[in-house]
């Protein structure tokens, strides 16, 4: 995901988004361990992804 489309959610919706990616990614580790994936490049790309999400929820939430 780009993070131009990312800034215009709502941080409900990349708290839920963030929780799918995680997701995929334990799913994605569990498939490598297993040597069953064939895309290993998917993972970085979640990771990348999940970075991205942390990233615009941080700037979202105000100082103190």
């Amino acid at each position: 995901m780009k993070m131009k489309e990312l800034r215009g959610k709502l941080p409900e919706d990349l708290t839920m988004l963030l929780g799918e990616r995680v997701g995929r990614l334990a799913e994605l580790r569990f498939l490598m361990a297993q040597k069953k994936i064939k895309n290993v490049r998917e993972t970085g790309a979640v990771r990348r992804d999940v970075a991205r999400i942390l990233t615009i929820l941080k700037m979202l939430t105000p100082h103190s």
